[in-house]
């Protein structure tokens, strides 16, 4: 192992480290205003969406199987379930389609 990959490794370590070390020093202490709040307590959803989105597309050849889990993990995420319950939900529903 050259010095190189010490150095990517590094690289990695500090990209992941910083993004999660600024919010807490600048705001210590602070309270978000709570459309921020809001904002900042809906940004599991998204990404889960995000991630679900590709799947629906290209997950089998039946598209009807995306679909299914798509409207799946919207509802459950509608009516506010945490993003773990959401995943379990999902994949849940799509193991009993898969039976038929």
């Amino acid at each position: 192992m050259g010095s190189t990959y010490w150095w990517m490794l590094l690289g990695m370590a500090i990209a992941t480290y910083v993004p999660r070390m600024i919010p807490l020093t600048i705001l210590d202490g602070k309270e978000l205003p709570p459309i921020v709040s809001g904002v900042l307590r809906n940004i599991p959803y998204a990404v889960l969406g995000a991630l679900i989105f590709p799947a629906i597309l290209h997950i089998q050849d039946d598209i009807l199987f995306g679909i299914i889990g798509a409207v799946t993990a919207f509802a459950l995420a509608f009516i506010g379930l945490d993003v773990m319950f959401v995943v379990i939900g999902t994949i849940a529903t799509l193991a009993v389609y898969s039976l038929f």
